[in-house]
């Protein structure tokens, strides 16, 4: 599926939005509360339930593999909630791998999860499969990681087009994942770009875009038309909005003018609890909880 190209934007014209309360003409961004990161009170399968009490309507988190697709399909059903995205297989998270799609010795397993998440996405009706691409190990010389990388991302979106599944890839920021093959939005851009599918998108993160190169807000303006996924925090921290230096009322109402339809994930840590934490929805957004989470 591919998003449609907006009209061509002078990134220095970035809109006046004032930041006033405009409840009655805003209609604010799609939330997905990412299951990795809230509501972490409570075991895993039991936060599809505390999400839709908080007044989610879509969820996404990192990997949905340890599960069985019906104990997750049950959650997702019981509670009225959509799976918007999950990742890959990343290799062995726990040892501290960040994706393997970087790896030339590992693009039999890379290939292996791809279809492995294709089931998943599929039985879950996930409309879009995120990659992290990793870290290179010693030894993997940059040139080598890149082409190990575009082939790989070439397979995948090519496999998941024939599912109807989108295909995104993250840049990720380099002080929280020293090493990491992409960075910077435009790491990302250039290698959708050479991989030349229809089928591969860019998922914004703005915590690691702050990080790494601020501008955030031409930069969505400038590419939102490959932009198929956003996420969220603040920083610093990677806590709730509202709690950092990032003016998210701005960028909230900056996606509305532009048109974005997609879903902004939540992926932050709470500074408390989680439902401690979720006033950020009313005093980011000017409106109330119900309300910023309108069902798709």
């Amino acid at each position: 599926m591919k998003r449609p190209a907006l009209a061509a934007r002078d990134p220095r014209a970035i809109p006046a939005i004032p930041l006033t309360d405009q409840r009655d003409t805003r209609t604010m961004p799609k939330f997905a509360a990412n299951l990795t990161m809230l509501f972490n009170e409570v075991p895993f399968l039991d936060r599809f339930a505390a999400a839709a009490h908080a007044g989610f309507h879509a969820v996404e988190f990192l990997f949905p593999y340890p599960y069985s697709i019906a104990d997750l399909s049950d959650r997702l059903q019981q509670n009225r909630l959509k799976l918007v995205l999950h990742n890959l297989p990343a290799g062995n998270w726990e040892a501290g791998e960040r994706g393997i799609a970087c790896l030339p010795d590992r693009v039999g397993e890379f290939r292996e999860g791809v279809n492995r998440a294709i089931e998943y996405a599929s039985a879950l009706k996930v409309p879009q499969l995120n990659c992290l691409v990793g870290i290179p190990g010693a030894g993997v010389d940059a040139d080598t990681a890149r082409a190990t990388i575009v082939g790989n991302l070439r397979f995948a979106a090519a496999e998941l087009k024939k599912a109807g599944i989108r295909l995104l890839v993250e840049p990720c920021n380099s002080y929280d994942i020293p090493g990491f093959a992409l960075n910077r939005s435009r790491d990302g851009l250039d290698v959708i770009r050479e991989v030349g599918s229809d089928n591969l998108f860019l998922q914004y993160d703005i915590y690691h875009m702050q990080r790494m190169e601020g501008e955030l807000a031409a930069t969505l303006q400038k590419n939102l038309a490959q932009i198929a996924h956003i996420q969220l925090a603040d920083n610093p921290g990677r806590h709730e909005p509202g709690s950092g230096e990032i003016n998210y009322p701005y960028l909230f109402a900056l996606l509305d003018s532009l048109g974005y339809d997609g879903y902004v994930g939540c992926e932050y840590k709470p500074r408390a609890t989680t439902e401690a934490g979720l006033g950020w929805l009313q005093s980011v957004t000017g409106q109330s909880r119900g309300a910023a989470h309108a069902a798709a």
